[in-house]
């Protein structure tokens, strides 16, 4: 008798491993979601203005940053528009600034931002927000006393490269005297501020570390806010004053969301592009694994067949006979 005991064995084996889940990556080598969502350049229509700088273009896989504000423009009683759901998209720049690019994407993942409002304003320079104590108790302006000097209290190293300014609509992190002192405040140059970069400061300067690609008309209003130091709110009236704004009428960052990587040439969007281009990225599917495990077992498994041997009884066994006379058959 043929037991192919072993080969059954072997195909339960594999199809119970069709039915479980392959093993998962390590945390480590994990990426969020929206890192695969990739998104056209050509849709940020709203930019600020450009001079030379390699800021002014977007790069592959860069990480995109979706700010949701809400403003008033002007004064109220002046019958200005209530913007309610602005939208500024800013590009990182995590090729040149891996560290502080990273602090802005674990704070906005966190939702440290959320709710935060911007807290200094100054026409013609920069908007500055990022500090979690500046939220409303109540009704604004009442906020918590650190508003303006709070943090997370987990502070960075000075990033600076080369292939970073302070153009118009760059972003920068805001920090004391101290300049390994950047935390979680930022902010968003309304003009260029090269008077920022570190070859015009004796102090070793700021740094910046992403730039706006859509919505700076929303910026540059934010920036003609009307401000405790400045509450005429027109942008032909400069105060020389003004160091320290704070919005009369709250700027509220509503939301602070990771939306995707930058992707001028389309390969994330269009993963066809790399084989048209010549390149061959095989990734073998989980479907294919198995089917050459099969390949592989299903040969095996026969050859580990055996056949038993005849059963054999230790006790003999017995045969009882009764003997007929032979007159005494019955015919056919």
């Amino acid at each position: 008798m043929v037991r192919r005991s072993h080969a059954a064995l072997t195909m339960t084996v594999v199809f119970l491993l069709a039915l479980m889940p392959l093993p998962m990556a390590s945390a480590e080598d994990e990426q969020p979601l929206w890192r695969s969502v990739g998104l056209d350049p050509a849709e940020w229509t709203d930019r600020p203005s450009t001079e030379e700088s390699p800021m002014m273009d977007s790069y592959s896989g860069n990480a995109v940053v979706r700010m949701e504000l809400s403003y008033l423009e002007g004064h109220p009683f002046l019958n200005y528009e209530r913007v309610e759901e602005a939208v500024v998209i800013v590009e990182l720049f995590e090729q040149w600034a891996p560290i502080t690019t990273n602090n802005m994407i674990d704070h906005v993942e966190s939702g440290l931002y959320d709710g935060v409002f911007f807290h200094r304003v100054i026409d013609d320079f920069v908007t500055q927000a990022g500090d979690p104590t500046c939220k409303a108790l109540v009704t604004y302006p009442l906020t918590s006393p650190e508003c303006g000097s709070g943090g997370t209290g987990e502070t960075i190293p000075l990033e600076l490269n080369e292939n970073l300014s302070h153009v118009d609509g760059a972003l920068g992190m805001a920090r004391s005297a101290e300049p390994d002192s950047a935390d979680s405040q930022w902010y968003i140059a309304e003009t260029e501020a090269h008077n920022l970069d570190p070859e015009n400061r004796d102090d070793e300067g700021y740094a910046t570390f992403g730039i706006v690609r859509d919505g700076m008309t929303h910026i540059r209003a934010i920036a003609r806010s009307p401000t405790s130091d400045d509450p005429s709110g027109n942008e032909n009236f400069d105060n020389p004053a003004s160091s320290a704004g704070r919005p009369v009428y709250e700027v509220t960052i509503v939301s602070m969301q990771m939306v995707g990587v930058a992707d001028p040439d389309g390969t994330i969007r269009n993963p066809q592009l790399n084989a048209q281009s010549g390149g061959w990225d095989f990734t073998p599917s989980p479907g294919l694994v198995l089917v050459l495990a099969l390949i592989v077992l299903l040969p095996l498994s026969f050859s580990w067949a055996r056949v038993d041997e005849p059963m054999m009884h230790d006790t003999p066994l017995l045969m009882e006979a009764e003997l007929v006379p032979v007159d005494e058959i019955d015919d056919p």
